[in-house]
């Protein structure tokens, strides 16, 4: 078994809750309100900029070269590649550049993002990795399960595009290479002794992914 798949088993209840959350499956048969999405897609906005920061983070706790070159690919996707996707998405919800960076942070989002920062100041590159597998990995598995729904990515369905978006091949390569390295980390620093270690981060930074599902869930007229 795969340190990720390790890692999944021993949080199966939290990443069901996460990668299973309503609001996802609300997305996939177009029931989902016009309110929630927005409110979602602010917070998703200001949480990217916070995980840029975590993948400048990762730059400097990263301990070869190659490490370093696979953390600023990760961080040049975020800021040239998934926030230029997301501006465009927002634009076809009526959300302006400007709107977004006015909004304030949801309590859910600040959370998560200074757990995530909290993890990689504290720990090592690996930590930092584990930390924020749920949603660089995570959103992979949920837009492919979400894909093969029916109707999910039809033209009737306003939340295709964010589906087509995490299911297509650019955003899957970019999830199988934060995978991959994952695993490299793993198989240098997860010794038997951290292993538990590293299943209690990767389990909170789960839980408070699915919070911030359930933010957005909140936030239904």
């Amino acid at each position: 078994m795969s340190f990720f798949e390790r890692l999944k088993t021993a949080a199966s209840a939290e990443w069901r809750a996460y990668t299973g959350h309503p609001f996802t499956d609300a997305m996939a048969d177009g029931s989902l309100p016009e309110a929630a999405f927005r409110h979602y897609l602010v917070q998703d906005y200001l949480f990217l900029i916070e995980f840029a920061r975590a993948y400048a983070l990762a730059i400097y706790k990263s301990p070869s070269l190659a490490d370093m070159r696979e953390s600023a690919a990760g961080l040049s996707a975020i800021l040239d590649v998934e926030m230029d996707l997301h501006i465009k998405l927002c634009a076809g919800w009526g959300l302006s550049p400007g709107d977004l960076e006015r909004a304030p942070p949801a309590v859910e989002m600040l959370a998560y993002t200074r757990y995530v920062l909290d993890a990689g100041m504290r720990g090592d590159l690996l930590a930092l990795k584990v930390a924020l597998a749920p949603c660089v990995i995570g959103y992979a598995e949920i837009a492919t399960r979400l894909a093969s729904r029916p109707g999910a990515r039809a033209a009737t369905n306003p939340y295709s595009v964010w589906i087509s978006e995490y299911a297509g091949a650019l955003y899957q390569e970019v999830a199988a290479n934060a995978r991959a390295q994952l695993e490299r980390l793993a198989s240098r620093y997860a010794t038997p002794a951290r292993e538990a270690e590293l299943i209690a981060i990767f389990r909170e930074a789960t839980r408070l992914e699915a919070d911030f599902w359930e933010m957005g869930w909140r936030a239904r007229p």
